[in-house]
């Protein structure tokens, strides 16, 4: 058996003529998980393409094709879909996007697979080989990843010289908080799925790298398991990357041990400087934390700091663009990363725009995070657009990197790297980005594959 599996991007990312370099680009461990889950007894032949580092053939020489979706790549992953399929290939559609709408997905494929697919998969590739191909496979009711048997991904299916790291991680998945904004509750629900650490740490030591990521959505979702593998990562003696919420400023201790653990970076989602935004997002515990002090104490502990704002909730106002940028570079925050409020599809947040008439556009592929798709409540289309553009170019100008740098203290190569490519990204984000939808007289049609690569 051959099987073709295809991460496809969208414009932004794509290998040609996106803007997402290789100092931004971490290899995804989606492909190559679902490479290892492929039975042994199918003896099977599996090629990986992945869109933001080469292109996809328009002839694969394959017996079943899978492909990932997330909502930015859902319009070109049915057009790659509805491409093979009409050469008489197997094309299963599977990821975040299917999960959520899976109805339209289902319209692109022979079969979908919805949920994480540990289970899914493989018993799908069973059926496949007997030729009893069902429509749909489901996460089922029970599924957990305390299963000490999993294969480690297969990261060696991926040239290391496509990619800043191929040294990612995970531990858990999901989150318990319910962000109105965000996919995972609403894909998978608020319970943390956890792998046995034993496990984790396995799959660490087997890899060999010493600077290493995690994936994770929120470490510290679990305090109890975060402690535990905080404490087991201590004797690697490696340094290693990761998200959390800013809750971790509440548990000086945890704090600590995250830093003896080896941690030299971590990804917060601050979202705001708007007072009443927060409640907006449904994410009030970030007003229990003085994010300043906070990051102040991550630098003194030798963790940069990459701190994520998102622009157009309901209480922003055009001035909330400068004043996130001033925040960030007071702050020290050594890598801000802005993004345009997104309502993805059967989220809260989608639910409660599209009641207020305020979505603009189904298009999926411009549902990025670096378009705007609905109506901001204060100000217009263009002036979120545009400001969220001058944010980037204004927290990335040279003087403005000197000056967060320098208020960070807490210098890394690494660091730098990315300082340069985030710049090149501000730079040339104004190539891509479209503001020209006449306000609510869009019609709300899903988005339509094309015909032919």
């Amino acid at each position: 058996m051959k099987i073709t599996l295809i991460s496809p991007k969208g414009p932004l990312y794509r290998a040609k003529g996106g803007i997402f370099k290789k100092s931004l680009r971490y290899q995804p461990l989606t492909l190559t998980t679902l490479a290892a889950l492929v039975p042994s007894e199918l003896q099977a032949q599996i090629t990986l393409y992945d869109e933001g580092i080469a292109d996809v053939p328009g002839q694969l020489d394959a017996d079943l094709i899978g492909i990932t979706v997330i909502t930015g790549t859902a319009p070109r992953a049915y057009e790659l879909a509805d491409h093979y399929r009409a050469l008489g290939k197997t094309v299963i559609l599977g990821g975040p996007h299917v999960t959520l709408l899976p109805e339209e997905a289902a319209q692109h494929a022979d079969t979908i697979c919805t949920g994480y697919a540990e289970d899914s998969w493989p018993e799908m590739l069973r059926d496949f080989a007997r030729n009893t191909l069902q429509p749909v496979y489901r996460q089922a009711p029970d599924f957990t990843l305390d299963r000490p048997n999993m294969p480690f991904a297969h990261r060696h299916l991926f040239s290391p010289a496509n990619f800043l790291t191929q040294a990612i991680f995970e531990a858990t998945r999901s989150c318990a908080h319910d962000c109105e904004f965000c996919v995972a509750p609403a894909a998978w629900g608020r319970r943390q799925y956890q792998k046995p650490l034993d496990w984790v740490i396995e799959d660490i030591r087997q890899f060999g790298q010493k600077k290493i990521a995690f994936i994770d959505l929120n470490l510290i979702s679990d305090r109890e398991y975060a402690r535990e593998l905080f404490t087991r990562l201590i004797p690697l003696k490696i340094q290693w990357f990761g998200l959390t919420t800013v809750l971790l400023a509440h548990d000086v201790e945890l704090m600590e041990l995250l830093a003896r653990s080896g941690c030299r970076g971590l990804l917060l989602g601050l979202e705001t400087v708007t007072p009443g935004s927060l409640a907006d997002a449904r994410k009030r515990f970030n007003d229990s934390v003085d994010f300043k002090t906070f990051i102040r104490d991550l630098h003194h502990l030798g963790i940069t700091v990459q701190g994520c704002f998102v622009f157009g909730l309901d209480h922003d106002t055009p001035d909330v663009f400068d004043a996130t940028v001033e925040f960030a570079i007071e702050a020290g925050v050594d890598l801000p990363r802005f993004a345009v409020l997104t309502p993805f599809p059967n989220t809260p947040l989608y639910a409660r725009i599209e009641a207020e008439g305020r979505i603009l556009t189904r298009d999926w592929s411009l549902y990025d995070g670096q378009h705007v798709v609905f109506q901001p409540r204060a100000m217009t289309v263009q002036q979120l657009g545009e400001g969220h553009e001058r944010a980037w170019k204004q927290v990335y100008r040279w003087p403005a990197i000197a000056r967060r740098l320098w208020a960070a203290r807490n210098f890394q190569p690494i660091v730098l790297t990315a300082n340069i490519g985030y710049r090149f990204y501000a730079h040339h984000l104004h190539a891509f980005y479209t503001c020209d939808y006449p306000i609510q007289t869009l019609p709300l049609k899903p988005a339509t594959a094309k015909t032919g690569l």
